[in-house]
């Protein structure tokens, strides 16, 4: 089994009430003179009380260029990932030496070297760290790096390993595109990254450390066919313009509970067993959707309504957040069953059985 040693998120420096984030899309997306009841009523309606924004709000509507919004992705990816990754690694009290393998995850921004490439020296790893960057997951990556953790782990059982999300995307915002899909962005999306940290069955914990979190007992890959057009990006010279239809809650609603219900059923287990669910906050449409079709008890979902609200939907990293807060404030009985879900491009979802 793999224990997770710990976890630990990070937001973008700069927080703004969703009406000042309302505003500046007001003026950077929409026709001059246009009528805005529509997006004041998206992102009234997306729950969202506040969110981290990589950028002072003035600054958005001068970048001007995908490579002048990349430049910008990079460094602040940088400056995330080495403070999410060092504060994980000091709770779960163990060095950056100590690290094996390194994975990075982000579908807001991409680079040659990759970004994990660039953590190294700074944070201190060693030479021969194994790293792997992956693009184009998107919301379900934060699971689905936990479960790869997972799978790298059984076969090097002595190691540690470190899963880094890191998101950016509100750089992804188009100005001057006044369609549903980034208006429905605009509303959800903030910044920030975490990081958590991984060890093999053999891998003791330091003494001292903080208390670990849980261990993975196993993890589960759902696609779902024809249902590429659902969510991702269409790649244009201004950089990553959302693909986002209102599909996606009812593909949950058709899926979820069956997939969930036959992992759950391998391990001897059924949905009244779990004692915590951590689930992506995808936005009300979907997280409705996922206590709907999992027919969830009132407050299975509180962790993670109240993510959305702080925070709005950080992409990779929301999930590992709800995860952190879920120790921090809700943790449950000791020995219980956990479940950590994740759905994103695909389109898709990740099931991670967790045993706290």
């Amino acid at each position: 089994m793999t224990r997770i040693a710990a976890v630990h998120g990070v937001l973008a420096p700069h927080r703004h009430a969703q009406r000042e984030i309302t505003d500046m899309v007001a003026r950077t997306c929409l026709p001059a003179g246009a009528d805005r009841r529509a997006l004041d009523r998206l992102h009234r309606g997306a729950r969202v009380d506040t969110r981290h924004m990589a950028l002072p709000l003035a600054d958005y509507a001068a970048l001007d260029g995908f490579g002048a919004v990349n430049d910008v992705f990079i460094a602040e990816a940088v400056s995330l990932g080495i403070e999410a990754v060092g504060a994980a690694l000091a709770t779960a009290g163990l060095s950056p030496r100590d690290v094996d393998l390194l994975m990075v995850t982000s579908v807001t921004g991409i680079a040659a070297p990759s970004v994990d490439a660039r953590l190294v020296g700074r944070l201190g790893l060693r030479p021969d760290v194994k790293r792997l960057p992956v693009f184009g997951l998107g919301c379900v990556a934060g699971a689905s790096g936990i479960a790869r953790l997972h799978d790298y782990l059984l076969g090097h059982p002595d190691e540690v390993a470190v899963l880094l999300c890191v998101e950016l995307c509100t750089l992804t915002f188009q100005r001057d595109d006044a369609s549903t899909a980034n208006l429905v962005a605009t509303a959800l999306f903030g910044d920030g990254a975490a990081a958590v940290v991984a060890c093999g069955a053999r891998r003791t914990v330091a003494a001292g450390a903080a208390v670990p979190g849980p261990t993975v007992i196993a993890t589960r890959s759902r696609l779902y066919p024809d249902t590429e057009h659902v969510m991702g990006w269409d790649i244009s010279a201004s950089g990553f313009r959302v693909v986002l239809d209102a599909a996606v809650p009812d593909v949950v609603r058709k899926n979820l509970a069956h997939d969930v219900d036959g992992f759950l059923a391998d391990h001897g287990l059924r949905r009244s067993d779990i004692s915590a669910w951590v689930c992506h906050p995808g936005g009300p449409k979907v997280l409705e959707a996922v206590a709907e079709s999992l027919d969830l008890p009132g407050g299975a979902l509180d962790v993670t309504w109240r993510s959305l609200a702080e925070v709005g939907n950080l992409s990779s990293a929301s999930v590992l957040h709800v995860l952190r807060d879920t120790l921090a404030e809700r943790r449950p009985p000791a020995g219980t069953p956990g479940v950590l879900l994740a759905m994103g491009p695909g389109f898709c979802a990740e099931l991670v059985l967790l045993r706290w």
